[in-house]
């Protein structure tokens, strides 16, 4: 807006005292707790037994159902892996229990949210808000996603991951694996039994 000129015309709304919910608080949902903790925000979790003993050992609340997380959370945080169990986990009655003016923010991936689901609670308002670095289909080519009309939804895309370091690590790694099976000294083996075989 200002490399256009323009001048603001909306306001911010603050983030302390607010509730951060956070559907799975694994690794990176830790983090999360901790940044939003750290901005003066109460930090709810709901997830699987793991989720919810993190939450207690870092002192979080622990929302007293699913249900509660969802009409709770003034941001909402989806932080769970996919699987056949997370599939569509996330429902279009869960949707429509959060507050009008409640943020969801899915950086995980999106069939973790019921298919449709998302588009259609923004459309109806509840949340109010929508910020999404996952799709369906990736990359979005041809700027042919719902979400990108819609004024409620923030998008990005899926480049998270997609820094120098982070690639320079996998690619190195990778490497000192090759060479390390090559020396006769394989290292990080995931199926030990493997080398019992060869040796036959």
């Amino acid at each position: 807006m200002m490399k256009r000129g323009e001048f603001r015309q909306s306001f911010s709304a603050t983030l302390h005292g607010r509730t951060l919910g956070i559907f799975g608080l694994g690794k990176i949902g830790k983090l999360i707790a901790a940044t939003g903790a750290s901005f003066g925000m109460r930090v709810l979790a709901w997830g699987r037994e793991a989720s919810i003993a993190a939450a207690k050992a870092a002192g979080y609340e622990v929302a007293p159902s699913r249900e509660a997380l969802f009409q709770q959370s003034d941001v909402l945080v989806v932080m769970l892996r996919l699987s056949s169990a997370t599939r569509g986990i996330v429902t279009a009655d869960d949707l429509a229990r959060m507050k009008p003016t409640a943020l969801l923010v899915n950086t995980s991936r999106a069939p973790i949210i019921a298919e449709g689901a998302l588009v259609a609670a923004l459309a109806k308002g509840r949340p109010g808000f929508a910020a999404v670095d996952v799709y369906e289909t990736e990359p979005v080519v041809g700027a042919v996603h719902p979400l990108l009309v819609m004024k409620n939804a923030l998008c990005t895309p899926h480049l998270g991951y997609a820094e120098k370091e982070g690639y320079e690590g996998i690619y190195a790694g990778g490497v000192d694996r090759l060479l390390a099976w090559a020396a006769g000294k394989p290292i990080d083996v995931v199926n030990p039994e493997a080398l019992d075989r060869e040796k036959r």
